[in-house]
């Protein structure tokens, strides 16, 4: 009989058995170098900070962001790597730009991504950008070989940042040995060769070729992407950038689109798969290199406004004073205490956020426009600061009101003071010319205004690439609100006879989605000087501006803020003509000389016709809803003026207190009396209104 089988012992287990190391772990570090983001306008299909958070998730050691000729999206980047930081997913931002380079003589044409290793390095960066777009118009560049060679090259090879020479896959094996010397040639042990496989064809023989430049120059390869987007999903919408950039169909744009979709960014298993360790290795350690953050930035304001033995503090004390000695010389007892406390306690919170300069810089330019009897006033929060009212940069009161100077400069908020001054706008060039005068192209220019796609232009570019009927998409365009609203979408596929279940129609739909809020150009803002002690270019890029003699720093005036960067805002107001005219009329017709500040605030006429809503061409109450709200307000005194127009804006409207007093009477006769969070706009509403709710929400 057979025997029964014994039983398989169980293999003996280690006594120190090691826990699995996790897959993560195991695949090699990496660090993308080749990155654009939707900065690179209508050819990158992810915001920046999309990328940054999809690098992160990933887990890769760093991500270089890599626009064309451009750090335009870069605060953005920076921004959400501090938050991926602070979240726990540590992921190394990189300061970079690509550049096609023209070639010269010899040498050929060839394209190359510049990585700023430190501070100066990022200035050697700005710098060349700037060069190569003050060269052209607003929107190209052009940069030759000559700019970064060596021996001739203003910036001798941008030594302050790697080069990493990207082969096009058209040109020649000579071609490309012909690029790699010149790239050693010029920027030494600083330069390497991306590689980059995108899963054509012919990544095999690129590599070959690549290998071959690689034994006879030196030089080492590296791993990158050609990143365009952070997922591939995004496909669609990079192609439909390619047609509005080409101005072509998307049927008609053939070789110019992507052959797959593999220009996102991948898993690191992936990439483990198809680069050999040595490359990944190759950029881990470039990046490493790269030591430079945007927090290292430190902007400081033009020294010669200070004279020589006084400190900024000292000097802006000393204007301060003068300024309220000559505001309240009418008073008895001159500049009464409040005024001094007030003007003690900004002073304290400006010297300790390091502002002076700042309102130094403000007060040079107003007092030159009224040395020139140009008209100016001060708008916004700044009529909340008592030193702004002695520098006569504002002519309101700030005792007058009960507005906080806190809303202008906070410490807790840690954001920079906004200070929008007005002149005539037939006068304004005068000084726009006299800040170009006293500190020179080379050290202001003006903040660039990023324009986006809103509704309706993603409704017109994204049809017009797909090839559908003009008239249907003017149709669906018109349909939309100058506001962007695009919940009327749907609305507006109806009205213009549009099938909404069809696929083509369900494509448009997910395009015009997928655009929305994409940059499409940067703009010129329409004042704000950013004004430098040194070269701005060593800060930030400069390029020229649509319109001629203006030139525009290439950050938004969004992200000045983010990095605590101040501008200065030049503005033209027509009304300020207006009031000089009067003035001037006034002056001849009494025989003494008006100045704004002598014209009565609460004078009962002006408010009677304000009552009427009989204010078509008056500044700030002449749109139709301010002309609506006026007659229910019924403003008596400028603080009332001040109230009605605060609430007819966009933020007021959608939080539903256009109309509080209904609301409030709603609340009444519920029983309900909860403490008011506008107690000096319900106060004026009380008063305009007769409700008794309001009197008791505030007394409360």
């Amino acid at each position: 009989m057979p025997q029964p089988a014994h039983p398989k012992e169980p293999r003996p287990r280690p006594l120190l058995a090691a826990p699995p190391t996790p897959l993560l772990e195991r695949v090699p570090a990496y660090a993308e170098l080749h990155c654009r983001s939707n900065f690179s306008f209508l050819t990158g299909a992810s915001h920046p900070e999309e990328l940054v958070a999809r690098a992160a998730q990933l887990g890769y050691t760093a991500m270089a962001l890599t626009d064309e000729c451009s750090v335009a999206g870069v605060v953005r980047a920076h921004e959400e790597a501090k938050r991926q930081n602070e979240a726990g997913s540590p992921i190394q931002l990189i300061i970079g730009s690509s550049f096609d380079v023209q070639g010269e003589g010899d040498t050929p044409a060839c394209r190359l991504v510049l990585l700023a290793r430190h501070r100066e390095g990022y200035g050697d960066l700005c710098e060349l950008i700037s060069l190569a777009r003050l060269r052209c118009a607003k929107g190209q560049y052009r940069l030759t070989v000559r700019d970064l060679d060596s021996a001739e090259g203003t910036l001798r090879g941008a030594p302050g940042c790697h080069a990493l020479l990207i082969p096009r896959r058209e040109d020649a094996p000579h071609q490309l040995l012909a690029q790699a010397r010149w790239l050693q040639a010029t920027f030494g042990e600083r330069a390497a060769i991306a590689v980059e496989l995108l899963l054509y064809a012919d990544d095999s023989l690129l590599v070959e070729h690549l290998e071959a430049v690689a034994r006879h120059t030196g030089l080492p390869l590296v791993a990158a992407g050609d990143v365009l987007m952070h997922l591939r999903s995004r496909k669609p919408v990079q192609d439909t950038l390619t047609a509005v950039r080409l101005k072509k169909r998307l049927a008609d744009c053939g070789l110019a689109l992507a052959r797959n979709a593999e220009q996102h960014l991948r898993s690191r298993l992936r990439l483990a798969q198809l680069y050999r360790p040595a490359w990944l290795q190759a950029g881990v350690r470039m990046a490493r290199s790269c030591a430079f953050s945007l927090a290292e930035l430190r902007y400081e304001y033009p020294a010669e406004l200070v004279p020589e033995g006084l400190t900024p503090i000292e000097h802006l004390r000393a204007l301060t004073q003068l300024g309220a000695r000559e505001r309240f010389r009418h008073l008895e007892h001159g500049m009464p205490a409040a005024v001094q406390a007030q003007i003690e306690k900004e002073m304290v919170l400006i010297e300790a956020l390091r502002y002076e300069a700042f309102f130094l810089t403000v007060h040079d330019i107003v007092r030159f426009a009224r040395s020139k009897g140009i008209l100016c006033q001060g708008r916004g929060s700044a009529a909340n600061s008592a030193v702004c009212y002695c520098l006569r940069i504002t002519e309101v009161n700030p005792m007058h009101t009960t507005l906080l100077f806190e809303r202008f400069i906070s410490k807790e908020r840690n954001e920079p003071p906004d200070i929008d001054v007005d002149f005539e706008h037939e006068r304004r060039e005068e000084v726009i010319q006299y800040i170009y005068g006293k500190y020179g192209t080379e050290r202001t220019a003006l903040a660039a205004a990023l324009s986006t796609y809103r509704t309706r232009g993603a409704v017109r570019d994204t049809g017009k690439a797909l090839g559908l009927d003009e008239a249907q998409i003017d149709a669906l365009a018109r349909s939309v609100h100058w506001f962007d609203d695009p919940t009327r979408l749907a609305q507006g596929l109806a009205e213009a006879g549009i099938d909404a279940e069809a696929p083509i129609t369900q494509r448009w739909m997910a395009l015009i989605a997928g655009v929305r809020g994409f940059p499409r150009h940067l703009s010129q803002h329409s004042g704000g000087f950013v004004i430098a002690a040194g070269k701005l270019t060593r800060l930030v890029p400069i390029e020229n501006a649509a319109m001629d003699n203006r030139r525009v720093i290439q950050w938004d005036k969004d992200d000045l803020q983010s990095l605590g960067l101040l501008k200065v805002d030049v503005l033209a107001l027509g009304m300020l003509s207006c009031i000089r005219r009067t003035l001037d009329l006034m002056t001849v017709w009494h025989g003494r000389r008006w100045e704004m500040q002598d014209i009565p605030q609460d004078d009962p006429a002006t408010f009677d016709i304000a009552c009427r809503a009989d204010t078509v061409g008056v500044f700030q109450i002449e749109s139709r809803a301010q002309m609506s709200m006026l007659p229910r307000l019924k403003p008596r005194r400028l603080y009332d003026l001040v109230i009605e127009v605060a609430i007819v804006r966009p933020g007021p409207i959608q939080g539903g207190m256009v109309h509080p007093y209904l609301k409030r009477r709603e609340e009444a006769a519920a029983g309900r009396k909860e403490p008011s969070r506008y107690p000096a706009l319900d106060a004026a509403l009380g008063r305009t209104l007769g409700v008794p709710i309001f009197q008791e929400q505030v007394m409360q």
